[in-house]
């Protein structure tokens, strides 16, 4: 099982980045998939989750009203399209797959891309 995140960068507070993750040697729509982040000396924390058919998504209290996860399974692909960002969201983004039917709990979550960096100047 492959995930590969791509779409980070470098943005100023208040800007957009869009964020996507391509899964592949597993059936991509039978999983619920989620984005975690990770900053410098902090623990790697939960952003957002959706169900296999994308029918429900869950958001850290952090990014709610900010952020948008949505998936494409014709193109085994996720996306997480994040707005008005501020410094704090500066972290290397994960994605992941999960055998619940979805989960904030990181080790529920199976596989992992290598993660994208995104970075927020102030």
């Amino acid at each position: 099982v492959q995930l590969v995140e791509s779409g980070g960068g470098l943005v100023q507070a208040g800007g957009s980045l869009r964020l996507s993750c391509v899964v592949s040697g597993r059936p991509f729509s039978n999983y619920a998939m989620g984005w975690f982040r990770q900053a410098p000396g902090k623990e790697r924390e939960f952003v957002a989750s959706i169900t296999w058919s994308g029918g429900n998504t869950y958001y850290a209290d952090s990014v709610k009203g900010r952020c948008t996860i949505s998936r494409d399974n014709t193109e085994n692909t996720l996306s997480l399209q994040m707005n008005r960002l501020k410094p704090e969201d500066a972290a290397v983004y994960y994605c992941a797959t999960t055998y619940k039917p979805w989960s904030v709990d990181r080790a529920s979550y199976d596989y992992w891309g290598q993660g994208t960096q995104v970075t927020v100047s102030s």
